[in-house]
């Protein structure tokens, strides 16, 4: 399969609704309980985590799958929501607790979030359009500032 069907299909209207409304919710649970070797649609085609935060009204764990760059030894999520109007909860609750917990491929520990400045955003933004090429489509839907998050490990 090319990139450019992949990135299409991956973009599509049906698939968004799928990842909004199915996967947003059983990925978490697969992804955990396989140790991150699988999601809803089978084994995951970049790196990818279940990021654990609390919420910032609940004060409740929050769950949820978003696709990964690594970025040394930590990594890099972006808070795209697939382009919608909104930021993602995620981003919010990420900003009021930034302690949380990651589950990647085989481990999982604590981590610290935090929100990249517009400058070092710009500095990573072409790292994070090549590995997620969906990200051209998502910004074209919006045209909000989509926020991207640094997860630094905590005690290792």
């Amino acid at each position: 399969m090319s990139d450019d069907f992949v990135v299409r299909l991956s973009t599509s209207r049906a698939f968004t609704w799928w990842i909004r409304h199915v996967a947003s919710r059983l990925d978490p649970v697969v992804f955990r309980a396989s140790g991150g070797r699988f999601t809803s649609m089978g084994p995951p085609a970049m790196p990818m985590l279940t990021l654990t935060a609390i919420g910032r009204h609940s004060g409740r764990p929050r769950s949820v799958h978003l696709a990964c760059i690594e970025h040394g030894a930590d990594q890099l999520v972006v808070a795209s929501a697939m382009g919608q109007e909104r930021h993602p909860a995620w981003r919010y609750n990420l900003e009021a607790n930034p302690e949380v917990q990651v589950q990647m491929r085989g481990e999982r520990f604590a981590a610290r979030a935090q929100l990249l400045t517009d400058a070092e955003k710009d500095r990573v933004w072409a790292e994070i359009r090549e590995a997620i090429p969906q990200i051209g489509v998502y910004e074209g839907r919006t045209d909000r500032n989509i926020r991207v998050f640094h997860l630094r490990r905590i005690g290792s």
